[in-house]
């Protein structure tokens, strides 16, 4: 965008200009040859620091068009860039990632900024803390026809606020199945990948609980089989989404059964479960979700206390 606003001015400002560019209240008034860098000029009625035009053209792209959401949030840093898609994931133990969404404070927190410039949130809690829910009462583990994936997109979905839905954007979700055990992690992205899913609503894949843990060792699944030992949880210490308190769903089927999901137990081991749950107690479930790319940010620091707003 910045190059293009760049290239715009070039073509329609060649030679000596003296430019007057208004960005609201503030103004910039530069003489020089365009688009030459050297040329200093009086820059104190902007309030800005540029000594030449390139650079004031700079600022007040900042000043007239305020970077997205994403843009700002990884700009803030904090974000780890994945090696396996264009994507940036929020990592370690308790990043700040907090953000407020459906007047919920601190209620959800930022999973992943998107190349496209969306963002996927997360719950940061139980959908219902006093009734786990079934994934699929019929017991399949196709996302797509299953019953929690009608609850969340339709009951779940209207309770939200009108401007909670006006800041979300339909998506299209990574539903596939991958095997247990599986070491492979980009082999494990690539399977998820293989099925896909177009909605609102959805949950964390397993391969995003991995990516999102600060310790190489502990972004494949063997390490979570070698580490969690009982209540010794080195994995579950080294991401934010590891929860003690309760189980909870993943979006990512288990390749070897039609009717097995991937979880993450209490004290954030991984398993896999009935989706029926007929031998297991019911887990709970964290909604997941896309915010526009459109969305701006108006206050917060991302941590707890503070979290990102948005409009």
């Amino acid at each position: 965008m910045k190059e293009k606003i760049k290239k715009i001015m070039i073509g329609y400002l060649p030679g000596f200009i003296t430019g007057l560019i208004i960005c609201g209240t503030i103004s910039v008034i530069a003489a020089t040859y365009f688009p030459s860098n050297q040329t200093t000029y009086d820059n104190t009625a902007s309030g800005l620091e540029s000594t030449n035009v390139q650079d004031a053209i700079d600022e007040l792209y900042g000043v007239c068009f305020p970077p997205s959401a994403g843009d700002q949030i990884i700009e803030d840093g904090g974000l780890e860039k994945d090696p396996y898609e264009c994507r940036y994931f929020f990592t370690g133990a308790n990043p700040n990632n907090y953000i407020t969404f459906n007047n919920e404070k601190a209620g959800w927190r930022i999973v992943s900024v998107e190349c496209d410039g969306t963002i996927k949130i997360m719950s940061n809690g139980n959908l219902n803390p006093n009734k786990y829910m079934l994934w699929d009462e019929n017991g399949r583990n196709n996302w797509a026809n299953s019953s929690l994936m009608t609850y969340v997109n339709s009951n779940y979905y209207n309770s939200l606020t009108e401007t909670a839905k006006k800041q979300m954007v339909t998506y299209e979700w990574s539903t596939g199945a991958v095997v247990e055990n599986n070491n492979d992690l980009a082999g494990q992205i690539s399977d998820e990948n293989s099925r896909k899913w177009r909605g609102n609503i959805a949950l964390p894949t397993l391969s995003e609980y991995l990516r999102t843990n600060s310790l190489s060792n502990c972004k494949t699944f063997y390490s979570y089989s070698s580490y969690d030992v009982g209540y010794s949880n080195i994995c579950g210490d080294t991401t934010w989404m590891a929860i003690e308190d309760y189980p909870w769903w993943t979006l990512t089927p288990n390749a070897s059964t039609s009717d097995y999901v991937f979880d993450v137990a209490a004290y954030a081991v991984i398993g896999d479960n009935h989706v029926d749950n007929r031998y297991a107690d019911h887990f709970g479930v964290r909604p997941v979700l896309y915010l526009s790319s459109n969305v701006k940010i108006t206050g917060g620091t991302g941590t707890q206390s503070d979290p990102y707003i948005i409009e």
